[in-house]
């Protein structure tokens, strides 16, 4: 990458309180975005993705969670040690982030025009007739239709999907640096969903914004992300550009998650679904926290945490088969299977 590093998070680590103990959800995170590209965080619910995100935010409640070490370095402040009055200042103007769940976001009682105003008349200090103005220009920028006159309408007078595209709205006001999506498309049907991924592209392209794409569907980053870390119980277990981890996983919980990835000609095979559970974060394992569900584990996964293999300059892989005393280990013919798919997709053929 030769664009400039706009986000660095070191060694974050994160946890919520409970009446057994503490959760811990995020467990020595490094992770670095540059200007203008899109980093998608990969894994399966409760592997930290969303933590991290709200932790860059600051979202996450005073009571219930803390932040135990590390930084989140942008624009030479410290997030994870900046006051409530900075953080009022970054979020929404520098990072702006869009949520899962469009009608959770926005206020049922104001029209769409209020809502939207609310963040222009509150970072950029602009008069109420310029605020409207930016307001429609805003929601045409996101594809609605008849701007003006939807502007003055309620949440609930919008579709799923339509919603989705006021909360991008109101999330791009500002111009932000760094735009987190959290599972923007997720309570959308999979036309929408296009439609939304399709919109965020045209976005970033023109505002040239950096976007971490927070995900559980490694088929949604394909077309979507430059770079993509893949995350399991807290930690980020392989990191590389997408046609790295596409063309070339290095993980088993990689190759777990890309085999799981529904493909139009699987017909009458079951879909793959990586065996067990995910670990119990109170205690987490002592060595590898992916070794019980890991069909190609080696003993010393159950006694020492893999460090961060190096594979290529942007490739990186936190597993002991990558050692070079490991025995070798070819990926399993489903994952060999897919990527033929996928270079045949690329080619722009219909497979069926």
């Amino acid at each position: 990458m030769t664009h400039s590093k706009i986000l660095e998070i070191e060694d974050l680590t994160v946890s919520f309180h409970t009446r057994v103990g503490d959760i811990q959800a995020v467990r020595g995170v490094d992770l670095e975005l540059y200007k203008g590209e899109t980093l998608a965080i990969v894994g399966e619910s409760g592997s930290g993705k969303s933590v991290t995100a709200k932790a860059i935010m600051r979202l996450l409640s005073k009571k219930q969670s803390s932040i135990k070490q590390g930084s989140i370095l942008f624009d030479g402040i410290d997030l994870s040690h900046a006051s409530e009055g900075q953080m009022m200042n970054i979020r929404g103007k520098d990072i702006a982030m869009i949520f899962q769940d469009p009608m959770t976001s926005l206020n049922p009682t104001l029209t769409i025009e209020r809502q939207i105003i609310e963040t222009l008349r509150m970072h950029q200090k602009l008069t109420k007739h310029e605020a409207q103005k930016k307001a429609v220009e805003l929601l045409e920028m996101v594809g609605i239709p008849q701007p003006e006159i939807r502007n003055k309408q309620y949440p609930h007078q919008f579709s799923g999907g339509m919603r989705q595209r006021v909360v991008i709205a109101i999330a791009i006001a500002c111009n932000p640096k760094i735009l987190i999506a959290d599972e923007p498309t997720t309570a959308l049907d999979v036309t929408i969903q296009a439609k939304i991924l399709e919109l965020l592209k045209d976005l970033q392209k023109k505002m040239d914004t950096s976007i971490i794409f927070i995900t559980h569907d490694l088929g949604v980053v394909a077309n979507m992300a430059n770079r993509v870390a893949v995350m399991y119980a807290g930690k980020i277990v392989e990191i590389g550009t997408v046609d790295e981890i596409f063309y070339n996983p290095k993980h088993p919980y990689t190759w777990g998650l890309i085999c799981s990835m529904p493909t139009l000609d699987l017909k009458d095979k079951e879909l793959y679904t990586i065996p067990g559970s995910p670990p119990d974060l109170i205690h987490p394992p002592k060595g590898d926290a992916f070794a019980p569900r890991n069909p190609y584990a080696l003993s010393i996964d159950t006694l020492e945490q893999p460090p961060m293999f190096r594979i290529s300059d942007t490739h990186y892989a936190a597993t002991w088969l990558l050692d070079p005393k490991a025995p070798k280990v070819s990926p399993p013919d489903e994952i060999l299977r897919r990527q033929q798919i996928f270079e045949r997709l690329e080619a722009g053929e219909v497979v069926q």
